[in-house]
């Protein structure tokens, strides 16, 4: 049964939220200046769990495999229309996207359905071939070291 870019577009919204739901500790981000120090409690409240309690869902290991399918399948697009496809998919309303994409309603709307499309046309392609979806290679990662027996690598 051919994939529909209605189903290419309930995927990424879901891939959207599932990177909304991974963690994001205290102290993973970048320091900057003056944050090398580690977070003390200010407050007795803090201290003894008086805070309001923030309940978080954390996504499967196959949310997120099907998350990074969903952005790798925006390799297949030209930048700006995977940037529309993903804004999209955050829930971004239309008039930020075409004021974030530097075009009127009509431009962004037919640039995200084609997209769409192009993705589904792309993963039906490879449905009927047999092979599994992913991105294409970068010229970067044909460089690639294969170790033979005698432990020197040979560049394929």
């Amino acid at each position: 049964m051919p994939i529909t870019p209605r189903e290419i577009e309930d995927q990424f919204e879901d891939a959207a939220l599932t990177l909304r739901r991974l963690p994001n500790p205290p102290g993973s981000g970048s320091k900057g200046y003056g944050q090398s120090w580690p977070e003390y409690v200010h407050d007795a409240k803090q201290a003894y769990g008086y805070d309001e309690v923030r309940m978080r869902v954390v996504p499967s290991a196959r949310d997120i495999q099907r998350m990074e399918d969903c952005i790798g399948w925006l390799a297949w697009l030209d930048p700006e229309d995977a940037r529309i496809v993903w804004l999209r998919a955050e829930g971004v309303r239309w008039r930020q996207v075409c004021i974030r994409a530097g075009v009127v309603r009509s431009t962004a709307w037919r640039r995200w359905a084609a997209s769409l499309l192009t993705i589904a046309k792309h993963l039906n392609t490879l449905e009927k071939s047999g092979r599994k979806a992913s991105a294409p290679k970068r010229a970067a990662d044909k460089n690639v070291v294969k170790p033979d027996e005698t432990g020197s690598g040979t560049l394929l």
